[in-house]
């Protein structure tokens, strides 16, 4: 007997219900009362309790999402090839897989782009330009905030957070008060600036790949996003003192090239935007055709000889796929990270497009992957439907999006607005906006509701915790509430069908 033949009783031992075909259905089968569904549920359920413990456990949340993923989808093909229909499981399937493929493109052609600005110490200016001009505490408390909103708005959440969370810590470290609140003010400020930008959080990307929201009506929500960042810190702001901290003074030079990739990073926004709004193409194809730009732009810096910066000329073999092989090793990582660094001030190291491509967040890439295929297959078992149901049918649309926004606070608003727009709701577009700011928004209200909050309660350790944040939910929930009013006193005219 050979190995096929093996294989193939294996299969049918595993799944005996694969074996018997009937004649193909052109409906799909409701499996929200069968085995198969409710195992799908507990599959999906554990896997997203492993990635909210991830810094319990240490296992990357990406690990047993893309696994429940895997076993979601061959519960389901199984019990679809029993009854002749595998075909449309696959059509299925391959759908999911487009929606993600598109983001994904999106996603790590900016990431890259962050990636470079990073390498050319762009950020890193920025916070030293910061520490050196001796700002007060609430000059600085105001000016992280602002800072952060509008960062947010084209940089991931996490990495705004990130860089005002090195200043905060900086100018703060004789004033624990300053920095808690400090830390929340740009938790809220990053989260309220991503949601009125089309890429400037996971939650609109996606509403503006689907395509229920234009490109220029999520700017329709820059007034109600700025009340939720404003209100809150207008209130926490009178509990910072008015001290003036020591000007901190460093010497931090722009490296070569770090303007030309900020142009090029919002040539390739205006690309994107072009793509979709005159060429009725997916952003994504617009964004890959923008990281020519810096491929190019990178081998101008490779061959072109600058005599000042000598790390031009001088070529290093460069293992892209160094970040995976100490994905589970963190000290050989920081060996790894501190010997790039070293490279990089002593001029050994040149500029490589592909190099960034290889850091990118792959933990975070694979997470969605694993999400969006979960919530795809959720989808076509019925869940979703039942839920959408109940959700939008059984509530007045306004309360079930102001629901869908209290539960970003404690599941990844992510993962929320996909299960939305898997949903489909019949709603207006003036409750599509809605339900956009209040995913984006409504994770600020707890320190675990973002990857803002969890990046900063690492960065600010035994400063800016859980509970200190939620001291402050109360005031945070004002701006919630009053960001809603506003987008109806504002954006009336999106309600009307």
């Amino acid at each position: 007997m050979n190995v096929k033949s093996l294989l193939f009783i294996l299969l049918l031992c595993i799944f005996p219900f694969a074996a018997s075909a009937t004649e193909p259905a052109s409906q799909p089968i409701d499996l929200t009362r069968h085995w198969v569904g409710y195992l799908t549920i507990v599959c999906f359920a554990v896997a997203y309790l492993l990635a909210m413990i991830e810094e319990v456990t240490d296992l990357r949340k990406s690990k047993p999402m893309v696994f429940a993923a895997g076993i979601i989808w061959i519960l389901i093909a199984s019990v679809y090839a029993s009854n002749g229909m595998s075909e449309q499981a696959g059509v299925a399937f391959r759908s999911t897989l487009e929606g993600y493929a598109e983001l994904f493109l999106f996603i790590m052609v900016s990431m890259t782009y962050l990636n470079a600005m990073e390498d050319r110490g762009v950020f890193e200016s920025l916070r030293v330009w910061l520490l050196s001009k001796n700002f007060t505490y609430r000059q600085l408390f105001w000016i992280t905030g602002w800072l952060s909103f509008f960062i947010s708005s084209v940089c991931n959440n996490l990495t705004t957070a990130l860089l005002m969370g090195s200043v905060i810590m900086a100018m703060g470290k004789n004033n624990q008060r300053f920095v808690t609140l400090s830390c929340i003010n740009v938790v809220v400020a990053v989260n309220a600036g991503g949601s009125f930008s089309p890429f400037g959080d996971i939650t609109t990307l996606l509403v503006w790949q689907k395509g229920v929201v234009p490109f220029t009506d999520f700017f329709s929500l820059l007034l109600p996003a700025i009340v939720n960042f404003a209100l809150p810190a207008s209130i926490m702001y009178f509990c910072i003192t008015n001290e003036r901290p020591a000007a901190v003074l460093e010497a931090q030079a722009m490296k070569r090239g770090g303007l030309i990739i900020i142009f090029l990073f919002i040539l390739t926004i205006i690309t994107a935007t072009c793509f979709e709004n005159f060429l009725d193409l997916p952003p994504a194809a617009g964004m890959m055709l923008g990281l020519t730009y810096l491929s190019f732009y990178s081998y101008y810096m490779q061959k072109i000889e600058d005599p000042n910066h000598p790390f031009n000329t001088i070529q290093v073999k460069v293992d892209y796929f160094a970040p995976m092989k100490y994905v589970d090793n963190p000290e050989a990582l920081a060996k790894l990270r501190k010997k790039e660094k070293d490279q990089s001030k002593s001029g050994d190291q040149t500029f490589d497009v592909f190099q960034k491509v290889a850091n990118l967040e792959w933990d975070t890439l694979l997470f969605f992957y694993g999400v969006m295929v979960a919530v795809g297959g959720l989808s076509f078992v019925g869940y979703l439907g039942l839920t959408s149901t109940f959700l939008y049918g059984a509530n007045d649309p306004t309360v079930a999006n102001i629901l869908v926004g209290i539960a970003s606070a404690f599941v990844d608003n992510g993962t929320i607005m996909m299960a939305v727009l898997t949903m489909a709701p019949d709603i207006s577009q003036g409750q599509w906006l809605l339900v956009t700011l209040t995913a984006g928004v409504g994770g600020s209200m707890l320190a675990v509701g973002s990857a803002a909050g969890v990046g900063l309660m690492g960065q600010a350790k035994g400063v800016y915790t859980f509970t200190t944040h939620l001291k402050w939910t109360p005031v945070i929930m004002l701006g919630y509430v009053g960001s809603i009013l506003t987008h109806f006193l504002i954006n009336g005219r999106y309600f009307i069908n």
